[in-house]
């Protein structure tokens, strides 16, 4: 079933490429595998995915060992700064940077561990209350406060879009993401490349991708629905 559920998703991004001229490898798609055991991660990894995010650090740590190394993890959820530690030797990328604290605590962390982190500045796109990210009016000052830090390097932008049922109205929230990069990356700041956009999930990826989504974070498409009570 899960097999199946991706090659639909493939589908889906495919023709979300072919309908605005992009490529199909321009879109990295990120299984998201939060509350689900490793045996749906070793099913999804048979069917070739290798990219995998994770919204909680523990679950990270539990599913790392069980799994093979070529796996690229993502943390995509929440982070608090005394968590950043056990990050460091797991995932590629860090999507959910939302603070100068948080930026600081991963710059200390990665230059312990010897490595640069790739991360992403969250943005709170539709200003919602639940939501985690910066309101666009204070991303600039935060890039360009964090950039010279040691160990990191700021790659683009994330954000979680409103839940819908109508994916075309979060269509003006990527847009805005997109604009967003596009006004970054013409100040040139050093260590500053606004190459990745991680926006769009089941609900609305395909329109993400119409709008220049670079990283799509896929999880009920692919595994069906979760239970958050086990």
């Amino acid at each position: 079933m899960i097999a199946e559920n991706i090659k639909n998703v493939e589908t889906r991004i495919q023709k979300a490429c072919e309908r605005v001229g992009r490529k199909r490898e321009e879109v990295t798609l990120i299984c998201v595998t939060k509350t689900m055991p490793v045996e749906d991660l070793r099913e999804a990894y048979d069917a070739g995915q290798r990219s995998f995010g994770e919204n909680r650090v523990q679950e990270i740590n539990d599913k790392f060992p069980q799994l093979p190394e070529d796996i690229q993890w993502h943390m995509i959820g929440h982070l608090q700064t005394n968590k950043v530690k056990y990050l460091m030797d797991k995932v590629v990328m860090i999507h959910s940077v939302d603070s100068v604290h948080l930026a600081k605590a991963i710059s200390k962390e990665a230059v312990k561990a010897g490595r640069v982190m790739d991360i992403l500045i969250e943005i709170n796109a539709a200003g919602e209350e639940s939501k985690f990210g910066l309101d666009y009016d204070n991303v600039l000052t935060m890039v360009k406060e964090i950039a010279p830090l040691p160990g990191i390097h700021i790659n683009g932008l994330m954000t979680v879009a409103p839940y819908t049922d109508d994916p075309e109205t979060n269509r003006v929230f990527f847009r805005n993401l997109r604009e967003l990069a596009v006004d970054i990356d013409r100040q040139s700041i050093d260590n500053v490349s606004m190459t990745v956009l991680s926006m769009g999930m089941t609900g609305d990826f395909e329109v993400a991708i119409e709008e220049g989504a670079t990283h799509i974070r896929v999880g009920t498409a692919i595994f069906g629905q979760r239970n958050y009570a086990v």
